[in-house]
């Protein structure tokens, strides 16, 4: 493949994924505003024990397979018909485990709802099992369009649905209906979209080739989810709802920032590597690049948030979330460093070195087990600082494999990453004396994003930073890629 036509092809992903993410998450993010307001912590809390549960139940559906087809450079139909029969198989399965142990679950955090809950929010096991294979197609092709679309279709719909049901009184349903028509609104999309159809042939050979990939993936994404939703089940067995739900607000606040740049980065960038992964300087010059512009990035914008926090909890989702502020701070720090440690990940799957993907992830397992330790006893802000600790271990962790095939490890990374955090550090003191200085929350917080926003950039030019010229160059062509179209 040709520089410029890799050139032309990621402009194009990144566009339409950064579209797909942040419409995506500017839409969710918008109705959980809205379900916020109506409903209580509490409702987001019982949501929140159920988590772990779908979330590996989800992992062990997805299994890697579908990362093993778009790492390969061949793919036949029987290897997508393959993908598709297991994932409808293992649906099943784990849907029928859910159903026969959701009152184990229900006696476990004692909340007797969680049994009906748990067996409707099931269902959506099958639609996700439904759209492995369409993303996948559609990811080896780059066609991030498509992709967005069926997302948006499904934010719109379920967004709908659940704000209705919500409005009527239906209190934490309107949180399953909301998921559950969401996601079916985006299998059917993704289904017209990508003009594929399985012929329902499973072929051992291809299994087995695929599996001997995705099978540490398996094994590291069951790990990650553990990780990800264990403190919900301690924070639901030994706290009321009602915390369990600050928790969870305070975490997909973060991660609609973080999350967002994250998952793009994550999509678009490992197919681009799995092309090129022969080529060394190629991955070296793409790798360190997407390192230094997520940083420029991530770093002010979860600095801006954490300042801004209430301003942020107060006027969108009244006083009765008022707890969730210095959660939410903490919170913030927390995920600062996810993107550039997604990227790290990402390399090694690129390359084909799933064993060690696996192999950095278990690592992580003493550190977390002491944190938890730790900070569990000690409360709900306590397990977030722990986060915070955790998170930028973790990214030394993430950056040393790649850093040791490539020369570009955590300190190289941590270099590139210090005119970013003084720049940003000028922006905090702005914006902080600035806000202090008034009294309204609004005027707060939209005085202070403005301010936020400008004088960041205004100090990236003045000092010619090079993230700052990289970042204009790639709007640039994203605009260029965009009026040529039309």
């Amino acid at each position: 493949m040709s520089n410029t036509s890799l050139k032309s092809r990621a402009t194009k992903g990144i566009i339409w994924s950064t579209i797909d993410k942040f419409a995506v998450q500017f839409g969710q993010f918008t109705v959980s505003i809205v379900l916020a307001r109506i409903l209580m912590p509490e409702d987001f809390g019982l949501i929140g024990m159920l988590a772990i549960f779908i979330a590996i139940a989800q992992t062990f559906i997805e299994s890697g397979l579908g990362t093993g087809l778009i790492q390969r450079q061949e793919r036949t139909d029987v290897d997508f018909s393959t993908l598709f029969v297991f994932n409808l198989a293992v649906s099943t399965v784990f849907y029928f485990i859910l159903f026969i142990s959701a009152p184990i679950i229900a006696s476990f955090f004692k909340q007797p709802l969680l049994i009906d809950l748990l067996r409707v929010l099931g269902l959506n096991l099958f639609l996700i099992a439904f759209t492995i294979v369409q993303r996948t197609k559609l990811t080896i092709i780059l066609d991030f369009k498509s992709i967005a679309k069926s997302n948006v279709v499904g934010v719109v719909f379920g967004g709908f649905c659940g704000v209705i049901a919500a409005i009527n009184g239906y209190g934490v349903w309107s949180l399953v209906f909301q998921i559950l028509v969401g996601s079916l609104a985006s299998c059917i999309s993704l289904w017209y979209l990508s003009a594929w159809n399985p012929s329902f042939v499973f072929s051992k050979k291809s299994f087995n080739s695929l599996f001997g990939y995705g099978s540490k993936l398996l094994i590291a994404g069951l790990y990650a989810q553990l990780l990800n939703n264990v403190y919900h089940i301690f924070l639901g067995k030994f706290y009321p709802p009602g915390l369990l739900g600050y928790y969870t607000r305070a975490k997909n606040f973060a991660d609609v920032s973080a999350g967002t740049i994250s998952s793009v980065l994550q999509q678009v960038t490992f197919p681009i590597l799995a092309s090129i992964q022969k080529d060394k300087e190629k991955v070296v010059s793409i790798y360190s690049k997407m390192i230094r512009l997520s940083a420029f990035i991530i770093i002010p914008l979860m600095t801006l948030i954490a300042l801004l926090a209430k301003p942020i909890v107060i006027v969108l989702l009244t006083d009765k979330w008022i707890s969730l502020i210095p959660l939410l701070q903490w919170m913030v720090f927390s995920r600062i460093f996810l993107p550039m440690s997604v990227i790290n990940l990402n390399l090694l799957n690129a390359i084909g070195r799933s064993d060690l993907f696996l192999k950095v992830d278990l690592s992580k397992f003493p550190i977390t087990v002491i944190a938890m330790i730790i900070t569990i006893p000690l409360g709900v802000k306590a397990i977030i600082i722990g986060h915070v600790i955790t998170s930028a271990i973790f990214f030394i962790i993430n950056a040393y494999l790649p850093g040791k095939f490539y020369g570009y490890g955590p300190m190289h990374q941590f270099k590139d990453m210090l005119p970013i955090v003084g720049i940003t550090s000028l922006m905090a003191i702005l914006v902080f004396l600035f806000t202090i200085m008034i009294q309204s929350l609004v005027l707060q917080l939209v005085l202070g994003i403005i301010l936020g926003l400008v004088s960041y950039l205004l100090i990236c030019w003045l000092v010619k930073l090079k993230e700052f010229t990289e970042s204009w160059e790639l709007v640039s062509n994203m605009l260029n890629d965009y009026f040529a179209r039309k």
